[in-house]
């Protein structure tokens, strides 16, 4: 009796450690955000990266060499993105003055109409431009985008740091996970195996999703003559990156630039019809259907984990916590006492496998 007593409470004495742990590990990874932030992305960017490095070390290249030709195909990839950033950037430079003039008309007419629905008041001739963009305000701006460019900048040389010595194998990480995480050494290379080919998956049906889907918003601009098409493709494909909430900014801020620029008509409707026909095409048909059921989340998941690593690191949190989420699953589906934890997570529900169980012939 006394040793089951013991048992109990060393049961009671550790959930109450998990109870209080779990916040405390969050908590140190909001704080220290600006290390774990570039550390798992560079996990993630190593784990795409990796087929390349065994290709390349499979035809006997070195291994110093081997990474050097991997950082020379992630610089022409950044390359690219570059010309197609100044490619939108000129677009919108060279555009004709008099759309500025007919945007910021029909933007104070969009205001007033919003002041008088919430009753706002101001002077009678005061500028609505002076009263909702004052100077202080613009400089705070200012300063606070100087900041983010900073953070942004700081924290790309880090996570490329980090992701050349994921690729050295100076920080390994199905190591880390053998040590830390699992008892065996197959364990933690199945486990390993598993993440590399569900993220790397991910990766590439997002990808291509959202290119598809940049594509769709610019030739809509086109066809209904949207000003900035390039612009606003390239705008969809990044904030496409953004699960579920991306998709909805990209149709609503769209929507609004149209609003501002074409005359309220059937055409304008059409045009809203077509970007969000793109995005439930892309996003809400053909991306569940690539993905299959590699990763199975269901709904209540997905938010839940979105808003959580959304309040913690931010717009990188957004960005990855679907593919942290996977990971996360994927490590509680090899462990008894948290399969139903991986469960509940699933879309399966209560139908869990337990993939440590060998099947027996009858």
């Amino acid at each position: 009796m006394k040793e089951e007593n013991a048992i109990k409470n060393l049961k009671t004495t550790n959930k109450l450690l998990l109870i209080i742990v779990i916040p405390l590990i969050f908590y140190l990874l909001k704080l220290l955000s600006f290390i774990f932030i570039p550390l798992i992305l560079s996990m993630f960017i190593a784990l795409l990266l990796t087929p390349i490095m065994r290709l390349l070390l499979m035809i006997r290249v070195p291994k110093p060499i081997s990474v050097f030709i991997v950082v020379l195909v992630v610089l022409g990839f950044l390359k690219l993105g570059g010309e197609l950033v100044q490619l939108s950037s000129n677009e919108i430079l060279s555009s004709d003055s008099m759309f500025f003039k007919k945007a910021e008309t029909k933007l104070i007419d969009l205001i007033v109409s919003v002041e008088e629905v919430f009753g706002i008041e101001r002077l009678e001739n005061e500028s609505v431009i002076k009263y909702y963009f004052q100077s202080d305000n613009i400089l705070e701006s200012f300063g606070s985008t100087f900041n983010f460019i900073k953070q942004t900048l700081s924290m790309t040389l880090i996570t490329a740091f980090f992701v050349v010595l994921l690729l050295s194998e100076s920080i390994n990480f199905e190591r880390m996970m053998s040590t830390t995480i699992f008892s065996s050494k197959y364990s933690s290379v199945k486990t390993f195996i598993k993440i590399e080919k569900d993220i790397i998956k991910f990766v590439k049906v997002k990808f291509f999703m959202s290119l598809f889907t940049g594509i769709g918003f610019s030739l809509a601009c086109l066809y209904f003559d949207v000003s900035f098409p390039i612009f606003w493709g390239l705008f969809a494909f990044l904030i496409n990156f953004v699960q579920m909430i991306g998709s909805v900014i990209s149709v609503l801020v769209l929507s609004l630039f149209a609003f501002v620029e074409i005359d309220p008509s059937s055409t304008l409707l059409l045009f809203i019809l077509a970007i969000t026909l793109v995005q439930v095409i892309m996003g809400g048909i053909l991306e569940p259907i690539f993905m299959g059921k590699t990763f199975s989340l269901n709904i209540i998941t997905v938010l839940i984990m979105l808003m959580l690593w959304g309040y913690i690191w931010g717009v990188p949190g957004l960005i990855m916590s679907i593919p942290i989420t996977v990971v996360i699953k994927i490590i509680l589906e090899q462990f008894p006492n948290t399969i139903v934890i991986a469960g509940l997570m699933s879309g399966h529900g209560t139908e869990v496998k337990y993939p440590w169980k060998k099947k027996v012939a009858k």
